[in-house]
């Protein structure tokens, strides 16, 4: 029998799987952003609007939610929108909170058209850390840009995606083009 070498395991070499090397996503994997506690003190969900917008990647301040670009994005553009408040849950949202969470989601999609011309969107709550939400003590909504042919949306919820675009760089385009943006 004769064995065949996988070139794959040699590191650079293109292999028939196409596999995608991220290892930058490691740190997601392996919790080290993620809180040690549920608690507001240990949420970065929390403590993202003390620092400024630059530094936090923050898109848009509004009066009881925020947008700000995911450090772990699945596509160039992915947005999440967060209340202030501490909350686990969708049905613990107030109405103020949930009328402005989807006015901040409709015009982060107008935002992302504008400037990068997707052709649909994900949007989406994990509701708990077994339905997926990697923060499940802070509820947040996903605002995900789609291009045709970028891939289906199973790969987008399940596997590592390589990402065109520096998070600097989509954050100069969206916070620019976001009406009343400002620096903070």
């Amino acid at each position: 029998m004769v064995e065949i070498e996988d070139p794959g395991d040699r590191p650079g070499v293109p292999d028939p799987f196409q596999r995608l090397w991220t290892p930058h996503r490691m740190v997601y994997i392996g919790g080290q952003d993620k809180p040690a506690t549920s608690g507001a003190r240990d949420c970065p969900f929390c403590t993202i609007p003390a620092r400024s917008d630059r530094d936090a990647l923050i898109v848009h301040r509004g009066t009881l939610a925020y947008a700000v670009l995911n450090l772990y994005p699945y596509s160039p553009g992915h947005l999440l929108v967060c209340p202030y408040r501490h909350v686990a849950d969708l049905t613990d949202l107030t109405t103020d909170e949930l009328a402005e969470i989807g006015a901040l989601t409709q015009q982060a999609m107008r935002v992302t058209r504008s400037v990068s011309g997707p052709d649909g969107f994900n949007l989406g709550v994990n509701q708990g850390a077994v339905a997926g939400a990697g923060i499940a003590a802070h509820l947040h909504q996903h605002v995900v840009p789609r291009w045709s042919g970028d891939a289906n949306f199973l790969p987008v919820v399940a596997q590592t995606k390589a990402v065109p675009q520096l998070l600097e760089q989509a954050w100069e385009l969206l916070h620019a083009a976001w009406p009343d943006s400002r620096t903070a």
